[in-house]
């Protein structure tokens, strides 16, 4: 008995968070940053579409040059990629889990009706699947050119002019921004409640600067398919 007693182990520390109501919220807060500042940054690079296709194919080579010569040709990029990928997984399985903990733990309907919740908070799930889908499109589409039939690697102005010289590449994209915009809104407020960060004088602020995050990552990333549409970019 004594021996068996010993053996008997107790969870881990990453375990026991990770079994955790508050463990997956604050994964999905922490998550949910870090592809927010990726957001960011690519928003940045795309809009280097409107300086022509020198500078724009010549930032998409410095991407896959980038901690050169400590690291080979495309090894930062992988890493980012790698690290991207984790986050996705992470803050998708995360809400997935937590949903079904959500629907277990309420069976029933309410009684009573609860308040009407805001646009970007209903949308939320639905929200998640559309752009978890376009991630794959994106990828086959600009990336390794599955989907795109007249893909030239080492050319990405060009496919991204051809990606929006048709109807369906800008209704696919123009959607999933949308998607994110909300998603961004509604996310980055709900990342601070769970860190920790709002409080009641913060929360008008918070939500502003969601909105505002929101309002410039939406209008960064369509730009590009408009002003392809429109021949501002050609």
């Amino acid at each position: 008995m004594a021996l068996a007693t010993r053996t008997d182990r107790r969870p881990s520390m990453t375990r026991t968070l990770w079994d955790s109501t508050v463990g997956k919220k604050t994964i999905m807060a922490v998550t949910g940053l870090v592809m927010l500042g990726y957001l960011v940054a690519h928003m940045v690079g795309n809009l280097k579409i409107f300086f022509g296709p020198g500078e724009f194919d010549g930032y998409a080579h410095w991407l896959r040059t980038m901690g050169e010569p400590v690291l080979h040709y495309e090894w930062a990029l992988w890493l980012v990629r790698v690290g991207l990928v984790a986050a996705v997984v992470l803050h998708g399985v995360s809400a997935y889990q937590l949903s079904r903990r959500d629907i277990k733990a309420r069976p029933a309907k309410y009684v009573h009706k609860k308040p009407r919740a805001s646009y970007a908070t209903r949308t939320m799930r639905w929200g998640g699947i559309i752009l978890a889908l376009f991630i794959v499109w994106h990828i086959l589409d600009l990336t390794t050119g599955t989907v795109h039939t007249s893909f030239e690697a080492g050319h990405p102005y060009q496919n991204v002019i051809d990606t929006f010289s048709t109807w369906y590449g800008n209704v696919i994209y123009i959607v999933a921004v949308l998607a994110m915009g909300l998603h961004v809104q509604h996310g980055f407020w709900s990342a601070a409640q769970t860190l920790g960060v709002g409080n009641a004088t913060r929360d008008r602020i918070l939500k502003t600067l969601a909105n505002l995050l929101a309002a410039v990552l939406t209008v960064g990333f369509i730009s590009v398919p408009v002003a392809v549409m429109t021949g501002v970019v050609s």
